[in-house]
């Protein structure tokens, strides 16, 4: 059944026509979750595209997608602070808008430098818009518990589904038009967000009282981040004992030691560093984080492995990765069962080694100067089987290390966590594809590609093992088994 889009929308008629009104509210939400999450992983197969075009060296092409990242990361946990003070629904279209700029300039750079710059942007306007969407969620929904539940649920699945189809999407978007085409696709989503969110969505006021903003803390996050990460990137191509990359990992360290002592300092800090006294919680962020390290950076080496080893084309490169989609989706859906059936222990221990499994299968069958599709098939199973049933129950994990008033600030913390930890992934796998080709993945394949990448595989199958073993330091959940 269908329902007609309400001419205005206010906090009384969503309460008293919610299957109309939050629908459409759902929907422009989800919009933004989608779009944050596929341009997580659309990119990856078209770097080899990009760098053919722009003449991009690999630790550029290890920038166009860990500036998104870092973007995101380093602005998601004042972005809810932000909201606070300006308004949800204001913060909301600002991201939009501003998600919808960047995505033009990406989709006209004329080289790799302007290209990572607008990246960055993009991932700024990703962080404005996912706390805000939640608290434009969680004010439709205030009047009805299980509705609520329902619609982060929804919310939850358009942004898992993205980022797993965000390879395929690529693969057909590359093979109809061209890499520039991945990044303007964005444009008629953020506009078909912006105009649902200004038609349904009723303005949210600023709060009267209001954290100060730990501006100090931001700074400074930005600054340990982006040292850290440039530092891992140019390590290959330059030396360690290359000025940059020394400043790199010096930045890293004292900005990293400053932040760690203003968080310590503040009222309100963007980090609330108490958070990490509970065993539960600090176990779950380290399990996210290591996820998210071994999968970004598989994802970002297989893509060139897929298109200079084994040939593909990138529309076969991205259908390639459709298993992950198919499968994510359906261990999704077991890992709730389980949670209830089980607890949120045996889901992510169980999720991290399945994934484990994967990867090493991956590495030992799956990668070689000819293999077939469905040699490396079973790891492309097995990886997201293990992610989609372990993300759901570390998710509730966190929520639950924390007293509820508190849980959008440790999901910001998570999730920050695990987009650091997916950047650092790309940067430390993609020097291992780097120093195979020399520098410069573009010049040729070398037999050093594939220990490169069996390198990757393994590394991320004792990083999955070690994820399990953290996964069963969280404490049970009342009323989950």
């Amino acid at each position: 059944m269908t329902y007609p889009l309400p001419a205005q929308a206010s906090a009384t008629s969503v309460a008293k026509a919610p299957s109309a009104a939050v629908g459409w509210t759902i929907a422009a939400s989800s919009f933004a979750f989608i779009i944050v999450q596929l341009d997580i992983t659309i990119v990856n197969v078209a770097l080899p595209q990009i760098g053919a075009d722009l003449n991009a060296r690999v630790s550029a092409l290890q920038w166009v997608v860990d500036a998104y990242t870092l973007g995101f990361a380093v602005f998601l946990l004042s972005a809810g602070a932000l909201g606070d003070k300006f308004g949800s629904k204001r913060l909301f279209l600002a991201g939009f808008l501003l998600f919808a700029l960047a995505s033009i300039a990406c989709g006209l750079a004329p080289d790799a430098g302007f290209l990572n710059s607008a990246r960055a942007l993009q991932g700024i306007g990703a962080a404005l818009l996912v706390p805000s969407s939640l608290a434009i969620l969680n004010r439709a929904c205030a009047h009805d518990k299980k509705l609520l539940a329902k619609a982060i649920g929804l919310w939850t699945a358009a942004g898992g589904v993205s980022i797993a189809a965000g390879p395929v999407l690529g693969g057909l978007l590359l093979a109809a038009a061209g890499w520039r085409s991945i990044f303007l696709v964005n444009i008629p989503i953020c506009a078909l967000g912006f105009l649902l969110t200004m038609r349904v969505v009723p303005a949210m006021a600023a709060k009267q009282h209001t954290h100060s903003f730990d501006f100090r803390g931001q700074i400074l996050a930005i600054f340990a981040l982006t040292g850290l990460v440039g530092a891992v990137i140019e390590l290959h191509p330059l030396g360690l004992w290359h000025p940059l990359v020394l400043s790199g990992f010096g930045l890293a360290l004292i900005a990293g030691a400053a932040f760690i002592m203003v968080e310590k300092k503040v009222p309100h800090p963007m980090l609330p560093l108490n958070f990490f006294h509970q065993i539960s919680f600090t176990a779950a962020v380290l399990f996210g984080v290591l996820v998210n390290f071994s999968y970004y950076g598989v994802i970002f080496v297989i893509s060139f492995y897929l298109q200079k080893v084994q040939g593909y084309s990138s529309l076969q490169a991205g259908l390639a990765f459709l298993p992950l989609t198919g499968t994510f989706i359906f261990s999704n859906l077991v890992s709730g069962w389980l949670i209830g059936h089980a607890g949120i222990r045996l889901p992510m221990v169980l999720g991290g080694l399945i994934g484990a499994l994967g990867y090493c299968l991956l590495g030992t069958i799956g990668i070689a100067a000819h293999v077939s599709f469905w040699q490396m098939l079973p790891g492309f199973v097995l990886i997201p089987a293990g992610m989609g049933l372990a993300v759901p129950a570390m998710t509730t994990s966190i929520l639950s290390s924390v007293e509820k008033a508190r849980a959008g600030t440790a999901s910001a913390v998570l999730n920050t966590a695990r987009q650091v930890g997916g950047a650092v992934g790309v940067a430390v796998f993609g020097a291992l594809v780097s120093d195979s080709f020399g520098g410069n993945v573009l010049n040729g394949v070398t037999s050093g590609v594939i220990s490169g990448v069996r390198i990757a595989m393994w590394t991320a199958t004792v990083l999955l093992v070690i994820a399990a073993g953290l996964g069963y330091l969280v404490r049970p959940v009342a009323g989950t088994q």
